[in-house]
C-alpha cells in the first residue's frame, strides 16, 4: 500500500480533485466581491459620496472593460439609480452575493463529503481485501478484535479527510489570501497588522498540536489493544469462569481504562489550552484593528467604509485561519493513523490477487460426469482440475517459531485412492493435512496437484478440487442453512431480479462501487453451485442436502431443533393446516398404541390436569411481554376478572397451602438438592421469604394481605400442577370453577388485550407456540418417566409417514447458529462441519480428524457412510482421512504412517498388519 496518504488520495480521486479545485478557484470571484460590497455600501448611499447633489444619480451594473488594441469594450451601460435605490440595490447584491457564496460552500463540502466517503470504502475494502489475502501465519500473531477495530473505527478519519486534503488548504487558504489582499487594498498598516498576527498564529499554533499527536497516536493504541483485550474476555469466557479469573480480569481492564484515561485527561487539558491562546490571538488582532483603525480615522488617513471593510474582511480571516491550522492538525493526525494501518496490513508474502480471482464456471466436481454436465450448462469448464495425483515432494513444515513439525516428506496421492493417515501425538499427519488443505505454507518442497505447485493455483481450482475439513468449526452468523452451503458459493451464477426503485438503486451501487474501486458483485444474486452439490437448481436441492444430513447423523437433531421453533402460519398456510390436521392423526396413533393417557390434550370445557393453573386460566399463550408469564397477575382485567368471580381468595388459599407444604418438605435441604429441580414454582433462596408470609398471615386471609404479599402468595398457584407436586390441592369443584373463570375471561376480553393473547384453539395453528407444542395440542403426562421421549420417537415417524418430515426439516434448516455457532453443541458442531464439507463434489477429500468429539462406534458409522455417500452414482474422488481411532484403517486401500514428523510406512492395511512396526504399535496400543 502507498505509504504517504495524501499520494494515495491524489492517485484515486485525481479527476474529482481536480474539478472541485476548479470549482474553489471560481468561489474566489463572488467571495472577494463579497468583501467589497460593504465598503461601497457605506461610502455610497450611506455615507452619500456620488450623491452630493440633490437628485444625483450613479449607473449601476455598469459592465466595461480594456482590452488592448480593441480599447473600451461596453456589455451592458448600466442603470441609473437614485442615492435611495443604490442602498436597496446594492443591499440586493450583497444578499446575492451571500446566497452564490453560500450554494457554493454547499456544492463543494457535499462534494467532498461523498468523495470522502468513497474513499473510505476503497480503504476499507481494500484492507479486508489484504485480509482475505494474508498467509495463514499471520492470524495466528493476530486479533480478530484489533484488526475489525482498524478498519471499521481508525480509518475512520482518513475518509472525512480525503475531501479536505486538497480542497481544504485551497480553499481556505484562498480565502485567508483574498481577506488578507483585500485589507491590504484597504490599508497597508492595517494589512502588516493582519499578516504579522496571522504568522504567529500560523507558526506557534501547529508547533503546540504536535504534543496533540502524539497523545493521540497513543490515545488509539490503548483503544485498540482494549477492544483486543474485550475480545479475548468474550472468546475465554469458559475460561475465566472455570479458573474464578474474573475479578483478575475486572483489575486488567480497570488498569486499562485508567490508562486511557489519563491519555485523554492530558489530552483534553493541552487541547483547551491551544485553543485558548488560538483564540486570544484571533481577538487581539481585532483590538489592534480598533485602536490602529480608529486612529487613522480620526486623523483623516482611513475613511470610515475602509475601516468597516477591514473589519468585515477580518471577520472572515480568523474562521479560515482556524480551519487551516486545524487541517494541518488533521492531516498529521490521519497520516499517522494511516501508517499505523498500512504497518499493521503490510504482511509478506500476500497472496496473488489473480490466485482468488473469480470464476463464475460451474464449481469443480469429482468425475467426468460432472464435468460434463458443467460442459453442457455452459461449455467446456476451463477450470477444471488438472489431471494427476496430489503430490507433497521433500515436504518440510514449521509453526510459526521456526520448530519443524515435518521432515523431507514426500508422497503421492492418486486419483481415487482411499488413503488414511495415523500417528500419535505431534507424529505430523495431520499437518501434511494441513498442507493439502493450504492452511500451512511449506518451508521447503512443495505440495502439488497434477505437477502445479498448489500455492501458485487459482483459488477457483483449488478451493473446488479439494474439499479440507477439520475439528477445528467455526460458522458464520446466520443459519444452519446458510452456513451449511457456504461452500458451494464461490461465484454470483444467476443473477437477482430487481424492479422500480430497487433496480434504479442497483445500478447506482454498480457506478458507486466501480468508483471505489470495490467489485459490482451483488450478494444477493444466487451464489451457490447446485451442479456441484449434485442438483441443477433450488428446487432439487433439497434431497442432496437430507442425503448429507443423514450420512453424519445430524437429521434428529435438526429435527428437534425443527420441533422447538416458532414459525408463523402466514409463511407456510399449507403446512400449518397439515400441521392441525396430524392433531387427530397423532391421537389415532396412541389409541391403537394403547397410550391414550399419555397426552393431556387442551379441550375448550375441560381442565387439564397436566397444565398449571395458570395454563388453565389463560388457556392461551401470551404473545406481549405485558401479560407474559407472572405478568399476567398484574393485568387490571385479568385482576378485575379472578376479584369478581371470587377465585382470587381460592387462589390465595392454595398458594398459602402450597408454601406451607413447601417449606415444610424442603426447609432442612441444602439448596443444591435435586429435589428443588422438581419444584417450579419456588426456588431454595425464596423459601426463607415464603417462610416470613407464612407467619405473617397465619390464620388470615386474602383480605388482610398487601398487594405485594397478595401476589406473591397467589403466584404459587399458577405454576401448581397435581400430577407432578402431589398436594392434593386441585378438587374437582375447584377445577370446574378455574374453566368457568377462563370462559368469563375470554367473554368480554378487551380488543388490546385480544391480540396479546392467542387462545388454544382445536382447529388453528398457533403461532406462538412451537411446532411440537402445535402437534401435540395438549401436555405429555407426569405418569409416564419416559413419555417425552416416547412422543418425540412417535411424532417423528408420524411425520415421516404424513410426508411432513422434509418440510419440517427445512424449518430446521432456518435455525440460527448464533456467533461462531455456538447455539450448536461441540458435537454437533463437528457433524455439521463435515455435512458442509461432504456437500460438495471434489476430487480429492481431506478430512484432519473431523469428528474427535464422537465415541469410536459413531466414527465407524460415519465414515463408513461418508465413504459410501462419497463414491454413489460412480463418482470416485481420493478420500485422505487422518484418523482419531486407528482401528478404522481397514476401511482403506492405502494407510499412511507417521512418526516425530516423518512418514515411517506407507502400505496397504493388510500387509501394515502382518510387519511388526509402528502401524501395530498403534493399532494393537
Amino acid at each position: 500500500m502507498e505509504i504517504r496518504l495524501t499520494r494515495y488520495i491524489w492517485t484515486h480521486t485525481r479527476k474529482q480533485q481536480m474539478w472541485i479545485l476548479l470549482v474553489v478557484a471560481v468561489s474566489m470571484i463572488p467571495y472577494f466581491l463579497s468583501f467589497d460590497l460593504p465598503k461601497q455600501i457605506v461610502n455610497g448611499p450611506i455615507q452619500g459620496k456620488g450623491f452630493e447633489q440633490p437628485g444625483a444619480t450613479e449607473r449601476f451594473f455598469d459592465i466595461s472593460f480594456s482590452l488592448p488594441w480593441i480599447g473600451n469594450v461596453t456589455l451592458f451601460n448600466g442603470i441609473d439609480l437614485t442615492r435611495m435605490e443604490t442602498l436597496y440595490a446594492l443591499s440586493v447584491v450583497f444578499l446575492l452575493l451571500v446566497i452564490i457564496n453560500g450554494l457554493f460552500k454547499l456544492y463543494i463540502n457535499t462534494y467532498k463529503g461523498r468523495l470522502g466517503e468513497r474513499l473510505l470504502r476503497r480503504i476499507r475494502f481494500e484492507l479486508v481485501d489484504r485480509i482475505l489475502r494474508f498467509p495463514p501465519t499471520q492470524f495466528k500473531r493476530m486479533k480478530g478484535a484489533e484488526v475489525s477495530s482498524m478498519v471499521k473505527d481508525e480509518v475512520e478519519p482518513l475518509g472525512g479527510f480525503t475531501g479536505d486534503a486538497f480542497v481544504s488548504p485551497a480553499l481556505l487558504g484562498g480565502q485567508a489570501l483574498t481577506a488578507l489582499a483585500f485589507i491590504f487594498m484597504q490599508n497597508m498598516w492595517l494589512g502588516f497588522i493582519a499578516a504579522f498576527m496571522v504568522g504567529i498564529q500560523a507558526t506557534i499554533i501547529p508547533r503546540m498540536r504536535r504534543r496533540l499527536l502524539v497523545l493521540g497516536r497513543e490515545r488509539q493504541i490503548t483503544a485498540r489493544e482494549l477492544a483486543g483485550r474485550v475480545s479475548e474476555i468474550v472468546d475465554g469466557i469458559s475460561t475465566i469462569h472455570a479458573y474464578d479469573t474474573s475479578n483478575y480480569e475486572r483489575a486488567d481492564v480497570a488498569a486499562r481504562l485508567g490508562r486511557i484515561y489519563k491519555i485523554r485527561y492530558d489530552l483534553y487539558q493541552w487541547k483547551f489550552m491551544v485553543k485558548f491562546i488560538n483564540n486570544f490571538l484571533a481577538q487581539l488582532t481585532p483590538f489592534l484593528f480598533y485602536c490602529i483603525g480608529g486612529y487613522l480615522a480620526l486623523r483623516g488617513q482611513l475613511d470610515i467604509g475602509q475601516l468597516v471593510a477591514v473589519i468585515s474582511a477580518y471577520k472572515d480571516l480568523p474562521g479560515p485561519l482556524k480551519e487551516l491550522i486545524d487541517w494541518d492538525q488533521l492531516r498529521q493526525d490521519v497520516q499517522v493513523k494511516y501508517v499505523q494501518v498500512v504497518e499493521q496490513f503490510t504482511v509478506d508474502p500476500l497472496i496473488d490477487p489473480k490466485i482468488q480471482a473469480i470464476s463464475a464456471v460451474g464449481a469443480i466436481a469429482a468425475g467426468a460426469a460432472v464435468a460434463g454436465a458443467a460442459g453442457a450448462a455452459g461449455g467446456k469448464d476451463e477450470n477444471c482440475a488438472p489431471a494427476g495425483p496430489l503430490a507433497a515432494s521433500g515436504l518440510i513444515l514449521a509453526d510459526d517459531s521456526g520448530a519443524r513439525l515435518l521432515e523431507h516428506v514426500s508422497v503421492e496421492i492418486k486419483s481415487g485412492e482411499k488413503v488414511a493417515i495415523i500417528g500419535g501425538a505431534a507424529s505430523g499427519g495431520d499437518v501434511l493435512a494441513e498442507a493439502f488443505g493450504r492452511l500451512i505454507w511449506p518451508e521447503g518442497g512443495k505440495v502439488s496437484l497434477g505437477g502445479e505447485d498448489l500455492l501458485h493455483m487459482p483459488e477457483s481450482v483449488v478451493g473446488r478440487s479439494i474439499t479440507y475439513a477439520s475439528s477445528d468449526t467455526y460458522f458464520f452468523y446466520g443459519s444452519l442453512r446458510d452456513n451449511l452451503l457456504y461452500g458451494l458459493k464461490h461465484a454470483p451464477l444467476a443473477a437477482a431480479t430487481y424492479e422500480g426503485s430497487l433496480a434504479a438503486h442497483r445500478k447506482w451501487e454498480v457506478v458507486e462501487a466501480k468508483l471505489a474501486g470495490n467489485p459490482d458483485y451483488d450478494v444477493n444474486s444466487d451464489w451457490i453451485d447446485y451442479i456441484a452439490a449434485g442438483a441443477t437448481h433450488a428446487e432439487d436441492l433439497f434431497p442432496s442436502i437430507l442425503a448429507v444430513l443423514d450420512t453424519v447423523q445430524l437429521s434428529k437433531d435438526i429435527l428437534d431443533l425443527a420441533l422447538r421453533t416458532n414459525i408463523d402460519p402466514a409463511d407456510r398456510p399449507d403446512f400449518a393446516a397439515s400441521i392441525v390436521d396430524m392433531r387427530q392423526a397423532l391421537r389415532e396413533e396412541l389409541e391403537e398404541a394403547g397410550l391414550n393417557g399419555l397426552i393431556a390434550y387442551f379441550e375448550p370445557g375441560e381442565y387439564n390436569m397436566e397444565a398449571t393453573v395458570g395454563e388453565n386460566l389463560l388457556f392461551g399463550t401470551a404473545t406481549a411481554p405485558s401479560v407474559a408469564g407472572r405478568a399476567i397477575a398484574k393485568n387490571p382485567y385479568f385482576r378485575k376478572v379472578v376479584s369478581e368471580t371470587g377465585i382470587d381468595r381460592v387462589l390465595f388459599d392454595m398458594g398459602y397451602q402450597i408454601a406451607e407444604n413447601a417449606v415444610e418438605l424442603f426447609a432442612d435441604l441444602p439448596p443444591d438438592h435435586p429435589f428443588f429441580q422438581q419444584l417450579t414454582f419456588m426456588t431454595a433462596d425464596d423459601i426463607p421469604a415464603y417462610q416470613l408470609l407464612l407467619q405473617k398471615y397465619a390464620g388470615k386471609g386474602l383480605e388482610t394481605a398487601t398487594e405485594d404479599d397478595r401476589y406473591q402468595i397467589i403466584r404459587l398457584s399458577f405454576n401448581y400442577v397435581e400430577p407432578r407436586h402431589r398436594f392434593g390441592l386441585l378438587t374437582e369443584d375447584l377445577m370446574a370453577q378455574i374453566v368457568e373463570v377462563r370462559r368469563q375471561f375470554h367473554e368480554n376480553m378487551p380488543e388490546d388485550l385480544q391480540h396479546d393473547i392467542e387462545r388454544y384453539d382445536p382447529e388453528k395453528y398457533l403461532a406462538s407456540a412451537s411446532l411440537m407444542d402445535n402437534v401435540l395440542f395438549g401436555r405429555i403426562s407426569h405418569k409416564h418417566t419416559d413419555g417425552s421421549k416416547r412422543i418425540r420417537a412417535i411424532v417423528s415417524s408420524l411425520l415421516n409417514s404424513q410426508g411432513l418430515i422434509e418440510q419440517v426439516l427445512d424449518i430446521g434448516l432456518d435455525f440460527n447458529l448464533g456467533a461462531g455457532g455456538k447455539r450448536l453443541t461441540a458435537v454437533q458442531r463437528q457433524k455439521l462441519n463435515l455435512a458442509r464439507a461432504i456437500i460438495r463434489r471434489s476430487d480429492y477429500y481431506v478430512f484432519n480428524r473431523p469428528l474427535p468429539s464422537l465415541d469410536h462406534r459413531l466414527q465407524d458409522e460415519i465414515v463408513r457412510d461418508v465413504m459410501k455417500l462419497l463414491t454413489r452414482n460412480g463418482a470416485n474422488p481420493a478420500i485422505i482421512w487422518v484418523l482419531s481411532n486407528n482401528g478404522l484403517t481397514k476401511l482403506f486401500e492405502r494407510v499412511l504412517v507417521f512418526d516425530r514428523g516423518a512418514l515411517v510406512e506407507d502400505d496397504t492395511h493388510a500387509n501394515l498388519v502382518n510387519n511388526d512396526g509402528v502401524f501395530k504399535q498403534l493399532v494393537t496400543s
